[in-house]
């Protein structure tokens, strides 16, 4: 692991070329790097010396669990106060800088790398814990209790502490940080890193019901979405709604590395004629 990408903002040249890679589709929508601009930041109440790249958001008609963010904090900045919805859990994934984090009164210190996980409920504050920007996705999403089933309690770690385990027959070339089992019922979303070495690739159009955020952390490949090909590098967004057929080979040099959501281990959603 070389490093995470993190965008910086800015404003493209006023001679540069409109012409760019984004994509939106009834299936996909590819969001490049280059479209991090800060004309397209937004704010939080609540938070100070904070800004935000929105990339996904639940939408009628496309993918609908989740949203994400790429935060960047300054170096005074952070909340108390994070998100007043109460039946919303978080993923944290830190890119660059430090970050101090209070979970239920309990204090913890991540760097890159780092990872938390947030059940609903919590009391949790978050500031920057040095005097350069702190950079991070956060995925937000509804948690949907099962029978029986307690919610998740919160944990963090690195992902450095995590060995990546090899999909079979693959020799290596494509492995999984996972950070949670995924036969523990209680969650509802895994958000892993999954990493490609150089000739690695998923050899089939994967077509299933989870939805996907993916933001390439390190790398570039080429991507299957639906009926097109696709080239993506560190710092791209791909989002996919379900069953949007998918495959990939890395094509640079070096790892090929993103982080993913999808949502798993409910039942679907059932609607009446009359319901939306």
């Amino acid at each position: 692991m070389t490093g995470y990408y993190a965008p910086k903002g800015g404003l493209p040249p006023q001679s540069a070329l409109m012409t760019g890679r984004a994509i939106f589709t009834e299936a996909y929508a590819v969001i490049p790097k280059g479209c991090f601009s800060d004309i397209v930041t937004s704010f939080l109440p609540g938070w100070t010396d904070t800004r935000l790249w929105l990339i996904a958001r639940p939408m009628s008609g496309f993918s609908e669990t989740f949203s994400q963010y790429v935060m960047e904090v300054g170096a005074d900045g952070g909340s108390d106060a994070p998100d007043a919805d109460p039946g919303a859990e978080h993923v944290l994934f830190i890119t660059e800088g430090e970050m101090w984090l209070s979970l239920d009164g309990q204090e913890y210190e991540l760097a890159a790398g780092g990872y938390a996980y947030i059940p609903p409920g919590t009391e949790w504050r978050v500031k920057n814990g040095a005097d350069h920007p702190l950079r991070f996705h956060w995925v937000r999403k509804l948690y949907e209790r099962a029978p029986g089933l307690p919610a998740p309690e919160a944990f963090v770690t690195n992902e450095r502490e995590i060995a990546p385990v090899a999909m079979p027959d693959t020799q290596g070339r494509w492995a999984t940080t996972r950070f949670v089992d995924p036969t523990d019922l209680r969650h509802d979303m895994h958000v892993n890193v999954v990493t490609f070495q150089p000739g690695g690739l998923i050899p089939f159009e994967e077509t299933h019901v989870m939805e996907h955020g993916l933001y390439v952390l390190e790398g570039k490949a080429v991507y299957k979405l639906n009926q097109d090909w696709v080239e993506v590098e560190a710092g791209d967004f791909m989002w996919l709604r379900a069953y949007c057929p998918q495959a990939c080979y890395a094509a640079g040099p070096g790892p090929f590395r993103y982080l993913l959501y999808k949502d798993v281990n409910r039942h679907a959603r059932l609607r009446g004629p009359f319901q939306r």
